[in-house]
């Protein structure tokens, strides 16, 4: 019986005894000048099989951890925090009953990196290299509360034109990528879709002017690649914005991120209400024997554009680390958008007897916009240090569904004019993309793969114009159509780079393209529309992409780096481009597309040189860029569309055309000087030469044009946590193939205060100080001369607030994350 109570006994005691041989382990991880705690740092215990999570917690605000009840055994300690090597303890002994405090760890800042050069200090935060450019918005303060084409119009080399395009280099024919992809939520128009997505959900933009083989080849002077905010910080973190303005836009967002062992769950939405209020003129007259007279037709104008939008942006998202080696990630992007445009344009006219003295055209388009992609990504670390296999899957489809009414009045009592135009695009996007990477030691490695991007979309206008007689709406066959496209590029790739010396590494590398862009379109025979009329156009063509870089490492150290690349590039046709009915939305200015045009053939070359100091830096390029083929707009006689025009003069007729050969020659300077530990600035500056030489028969000569262009953006920390931004740029006037555009100038300040022991931040921002930036442009023809000019934005005042909860990286290296493809990125890393 006494062995039975003993026995009873200690069954009741063994789960108390178990638990006291579990073990509390605790220590402090320090920055390296072993002073400033390192918050929010990540200490994990792994397995010492498979090195894969166990167990883990992120340190406090004093930079302590605890790390409880852990079982007897043996471990692989590990501390990872941005900005630092990471610190790694193997076969770490837990022996039963024993809390072990591990003092003091002080993390060791990571070494130069070979590609890249992270210029420090306040905004803008810019990782150099030499081919690519990253430039961390997050703190932007001139950008927050505005859109993504806000936003972009801030970074440097990039400039908005009058239409809200965003161009490289003087070229709008950049390719656009969201997260490393293009994605569907754009539909087949970029401009809205960057008007719609908010500046406060994007964390770096990329660009990236001369890619390697690894890349898509299109895009004639470059990639723009924007990269979305997310992190995998464990526990719980997030943070909401709230911002109102001039016009009565308002945003407002919130971002989340939890991440507990293997799953990390990322997600955001924004919401904004965004009210832009635009200007513009135009002259329009036409010459009698070669010169304006008295008696020469004219026409001038006067527009009032506004453009309202209600956007909802929403992402969301998990990783799955299955193991120490395999990532899994699935990720949802959804954009809503609901526009209204207006414009009202009031015409003056002499010596035109068909139209009067003047007349006002009231047009108002409604617009509601659904884009949605979702993407699988799936990374696996391979065997050799360095080898790696990843895959992505990604579809996307995009709809776009609007009316656009337009009505005319004329003070000589002419019959008004109206007409309703009801337009309808839907879009598929397929992409499929599989890359291996084979080291065969150090700095010496090779990289394949494969992809796909498949297109579809359809786009119909249905058209309807007022019969002044019956006063009925009737059909006008003349522009009511069907316009289907679909576009296919198969790709492979191959890339070897390799450090031949200490300071001398090359890569080269060779990409295969397989294009074919395939249309039809539906039209109704005017003499009978019952009959509808099919012309189908087929574009089939290989070609092969070679690039190659050439890096060498000036002075005693590696970071200054010469670097000569080239490579061979293409610009496709856009759909609104091979188009071919015609734009009637104002009466005085026609626009066509071309469905015969061909892809724009690019070879750019590229010789940089980069020097980084203390507290200054710079990357300087020459480059020189060949396009065969290149697509511009035309100006036309309006006699060629005179069953639409009738016999109306003095109006403007252009028509999309592989308009000439073009050759670029330029020199861009990027550089950033530290005054002192609380003034920095950051200058851009850009000069090129362009010619054009003109295709025959369309009536074009050869000209020259040269121009440049330069912004500053200066940062003053007035306290700890007050601080100030103040940005201009500046734009010469610049030749093209039929005119002339005029300079161009802007500024833009912001104040930013942190609050709440900074959590929290309140940012006032006017962009367009001095209401300066208005797009001009001349053209002189043979029969005719007009002038316009045009204010994509007003002055803009936006107050701002967001608040960060969760555990935050609040010190002197609160950037995000590396990409990882920066080392990819020209061969620069050896």
């Amino acid at each position: 019986m006494l062995l039975k109570k003993a026995l009873s006994s200690l069954l009741l005691l063994f789960p108390l005894f178990l638990l006291a041989q579990k073990v509390n382990i605790s220590g402090k991880v320090l920055e390296q000048d072993s002073i400033s705690p390192a918050v929010g740092a990540s200490v994990s215990l792994l397995s010492t099989v498979n090195n894969a999570y166990l167990r883990g917690q992120q340190t406090g605000s004093n930079g302590n951890f605890q790390i409880p009840d852990v079982d007897p055994g043996t471990y692989n300690l590990q501390v990872t925090f941005v900005g630092y090597k990471t610190f790694t303890r193997s076969n770490f002994v837990v022996e039963p009953g024993k809390d072990i405090n591990l003092g003091s760890i002080v993390l060791v800042e990571e070494g130069e990196l070979l590609s890249e050069i992270v210029v420090q200090g306040q905004v803008p935060d810019l990782q150099i290299g030499i081919d690519k450019k990253v430039f961390d918005v997050s703190q932007s303060m001139v950008s927050v509360g505005g859109s993504a084409q806000d936003l972009l119009g801030n970074v440097p080399t990039l400039q908005l034109e009058s239409d809200g395009s965003v161009s490289l280099r003087g070229s709008t024919n950049v390719r656009f990528l969201v997260d490393g992809k293009e994605s569907a939520m754009a539909g087949s128009d970029i401009n809205s879709f960057l008007q719609s997505l908010p500046a406060d959900a994007i964390a770096k933009v990329e660009i990236i002017t001369n890619p390697s083989a690894k890349y898509d080849a299109e895009g004639q002077s470059g990639i723009i690649n924007i990269i979305l905010k997310k992190n995998a910080r464990l526990g719980l973190n997030g943070s909401v914005t709230a911002s109102g303005g001039s016009y009565e836009n308002a945003n407002a967002g919130v971002t989340l991120n939890y991440r507990a062992g293997k799953m990390n769950y990322f997600g955001n939405y924004n919401f904004a209400r965004r009210h832009s209020l635009g200007d513009g003129t135009s002259d329009n007259v036409d010459y009698i024997n070669g010169a304006i007279t008295d008696l020469s037709p004219r026409t001038q104008s006067i527009e009032e554009s506004s453009r309202l939008g209600y956007n909802h942006t929403i992402r969301f998202g998990t990783d799955y680390y299955m193991n120490d080696k395999t990532t899994l990630s699935l990720t949802t992007n959804l954009s809503l958008r609901d526009n209204e445009r207006g414009n009202d344009i009031n015409y003056n006219y002499w010596n035109v007897p068909g139209l009067g003295s003047s007349s006002f055209r009231n047009s108002l388009q409604h617009e509601d916009d659904l884009g949605i992609d979702a993407q699988v990504d799936f990374k696996r670390t391979l065997n050799r240090e360095g080898e790696e296999l990843t895959a992505n899957v990604s579809f996307g489809y995009d709809t776009e569904d609007g009316v656009n009414d337009f009505h005319q009045t004329f003070a000589n009592g002419n019959a008004d004019l109206k007409r309703v135009n009801n337009t309808s695009e839907s879009g598929k996007n397929w992409n499929m993309q599989l890359d291996y990477v084979l080291p065969f030691g150090e700095n010496h490695k090779f990289e394949a793969g494969y992809r796909s991007i498949l297109r579809y979309s359809d786009e119909s206008q249905y058209s309807e114009e007022l019969d002044s007689l019956t006063q009925n709406f009737i059909p006008d066959y003349r522009i009511t159509n069907d316009f289907d496209m679909a576009s296919t590029v198969h790709a492979l790739y191959a890339n070897y780079q390799r450090q031949i010396t200490d300071k001398f590494g090359a890569q080269v590398g060779l990409r295969a393209e397989q294009a074919n862009l395939n249309t039809n379109i539906y039209s109704h025979d005017l003499e009978n529309p019952s009959i509808i009329k099919n012309d189908q156009g087929k574009l089939d063509y290989f070609r092969l992409y070679p690039s190659v870089f050439l890096s060498y490492a000036v002075g005693e150290g590696k970071s200054d780096k010469v670097q000569l690349s080239y490579s061979r590039r293409v610009q496709r046709p856009r759909g609104w481009q091979v188009n071919p009915f015609i734009d009637v939305s104002d009466v005085q200015n026609y626009r066509q597309g071309n469905p015969n045009l061909m892809p724009e053939d690019i070879h750019a070359t590229e010789l940089s040189f980069s020097k980084f100091y203390t507290k200054w830096n710079f990357v300087a390029s020459a480059f020189y860029r060949r396009v065969n083929d290149q697509t511009q707009p035309v100006i036309y006689d309006e006699d060629l569309i005179a069953d639409i025009v009738g016999d109306r003069t003095n109006v403007t007729y252009m028509k999309w055309e592989n308009a000439s050969d073009l050759d670029a020659a330029g020199f861009e300077l990027i550089s950033k000087v530290n005054l002192t530990k609380w003034w920095d600035v950051t200058g851009n500056g850009n000069l090129s030469h362009i010619t054009f030489h003109p295709k025959d028969g369309l009536g074009l000569v050869g000209r020259n044009s040269f121009n440049w262009n330069a912004n500053l953006t200066t940062n003053v920390k007035i306290t700890p946590t007050f601080s100030a931004q103040v940005r201009g740029d500046y734009r010469s006037g610049m030749k093209t193939m039929q005119g002339e555009m005029e300079p161009m100038k802007g500024v833009d300040l912001a104040l930013k205060k942190d609050v709440l022991k900074n959590r929290g931040t309140f940012m006032l921002n006017v962009r367009d100080a001095f209401n300066s930036r208005k797009f001009q442009m001349h053209n002189y023809l043979p029969n005719r001369e007009t002038q316009f000019s045009h204010r994509w934005m007003r002055r803009m005042i936006t107050l701002s607030f967001s608040y960060r909860f969760g555990i935050q990286n609040l010190g002197k290296n609160n950037r995000e994350e590396r990409q990882p493809e920066m080392e990819d990125m020209g061969g620069q890393q050896f």
